[in-house]
């Protein structure tokens, strides 16, 4: 199993060498909300297409 110190080698090995700190911040936000979401996913801790749906109407209404 890769240590997290690998892990961020191995992403910033793949960014061009001109990225941004920022660019680096974004990297690691996204790669650690995508994992969140999958491991949530394997959890069974997700809701519907028609259930997010009706959620998201409560914003898209106003």
């Amino acid at each position: 199993m890769k240590t997290a110190k690998d892990e961020v080698r191995a992403l910033l090995e793949n960014l061009p060498d001109d990225a941004s700190l920022e660019d680096i911040q974004y990297h690691l936000y996204a790669r650690q909300k995508v994992l969140k979401g999958l491991e949530a996913g394997e959890q069974g801790r997700t809701v519907t297409h028609e259930e997010a749906v009706r959620r998201m109407s409560r914003w898209l209404d106003k």
